[in-house]
């Protein structure tokens, strides 16, 4: 593959209001993949979670072309079976399969694997070299890896979603390539030990320029050596290049994470007093269950948007299926169901309530001119060199 950062784990302007989200109970399998059942209604008197997203089972939209029947009809014939490679965490994907099984009842079984950002698209290569991959859907935002996956020839099959007409144009980020969700990133804070609130990296980098010791070693950003990190850090950067003047009053202070997952751990615990450039996606659930101790904010001065990369795999076993989940996610009861898992919806009429959140929404709260969206294309292998060493050379050890 062409030269980009390594692999690296997954992963308003004002403090974000976070809603108390539905609970919702999944059956994980144990290991690596995790196959999601049905989800039972919850007892105590309680809705059942997802019961406001009314879905037409087995019924696709009236404004689908008449053939789509014989995806359904061929769907019913695979086995009904889904295999995704993705990034995204199990929280985020446990309404999304409920769904999506509510609509087509007869797939029974979804193993979708939580790779490394961009190990997504290199175990796909060397399964399809060998004995071919058991794959029917990729999801990973890792801008670059995608890029150089997408233009490789046999890799991915071409379709066109009909979802397409009814979704804005950067819903198409490559050829065969949709966005699922546009994930903003975020500051994250510890809010016992952080009194002052940061609304963006400025805010940020005034909070901690008042007490440099106190936030020695106690600021933590993505590895911009992994994928994730370099696409949102880089896509900062390039929009505000002014920025570099707050980074480098923070780099020094601060410490690199492969994952947003163990950002968010040592944030809570107070190992890390604060971070930035953190995904929403994950951290969402977690301001939710910290009782007000973590707190998470978009910034002010540029919030930068990820979108979640989908599409399906070129000799994908379950073809049919492959593309009734991608256009399911596309829909607008897929985006009700991506919202409500934690991840960031950017279709017209999904609403942000209780707990769902969408592109919308962070445009109210920090200004369309403040939201900063990553590109899907190859940044130069010399340019990511000269980034990589600033910002390394900048970094705390």
């Amino acid at each position: 593959m062409t030269a980009y950062p390594r692999r690296t784990a997954q992963d308003a302007g004002r403090t974000a209001v976070i809603a108390p989200r539905r609970r919702f109970r999944t059956a994980l399998a144990i290991g690596a993949v995790a196959s999601l059942a049905l989800v039972s209604a919850c007892g105590s008197g309680e809705a059942e979670p997802g019961a406001d997203n009314v879905i037409e089972s087995g019924k696709a939209p009236s404004y689908y072309p008449a053939e789509y029947k014989d995806v359904i009809a061929a769907s019913k014939k695979e086995g009904g079976a889904l295999t995704i490679y993705s990034n995204t965490d199990q929280e985020n994907w446990a309404p999304i399969f409920r769904d999506f099984q509510k609509k087509y009842p007869w797939v029974k079984k979804i193993s979708a694997n939580n790779l490394d950002s961009d190990e997504v698209f290199q175990r796909v290569l060397s399964e399809q070299v060998t004995n071919g991959s058991p794959a029917d859907v990729l999801v990973s935002n890792a801008s670059q890896a995608w890029a150089d996956f997408a233009e490789r020839d046999g890799t991915l099959l071409p379709y066109k979603s009909p979802e397409l007409d009814k979704l804005p144009d950067n819903a198409t980020l490559l050829p065969n390539v949709y966005s699922m969700s546009m994930d903003p990133m975020s500051i994250i804070y510890n809010s016992s030990l952080v009194k002052e609130k940061p609304t963006g990296l400025k805010s940020l980098a005034d909070i901690v320029a008042k007490d440099p010791d106190t936030f020695k070693g106690k600021i933590t950003t993505r590895d911009v050596a992994g994928a994730f990190g370099f696409s949102v850090s880089h896509a900062f950067t390039d929009a505000r290049p002014e920025a570099w003047s707050e980074l480098e009053k923070l780099l020094p202070l601060g410490k690199a994470e492969s994952s947003s997952g163990t950002q968010l751990e040592k944030v809570l615990s107070g190992e890390y007093l604060a971070g930035f450039f953190v995904s929403a996606g994950p951290a969402y659930p977690k301001v939710e269950e910290s009782g007000g101790l973590l707190a998470l904010t978009f910034l002010d001065d540029g919030t930068v948007v990820l979108p979640r990369g989908i599409g399906i795999a070129a000799k994908a076993p379950h073809e049919a299926t492959a593309k009734l989940f991608t256009d399911f996610v596309l829909s607008a009861e897929g985006q009700r169901a991506v919202s409500e898992g934690g991840l960031t919806s950017y279709r017209d009429g999904i609403e942000a309530t209780d707990g769902r959140h969408t592109y919308q929404e962070l445009v109210k709260a920090v200004g369309e001119k403040n939201v900063i969206e990553v590109k899907y294309s190859k940044v130069p292998d010399d340019e990511v060199k000269a980034f990589t060493k600033r910002w390394d050379g900048l970094l705390g050890r």
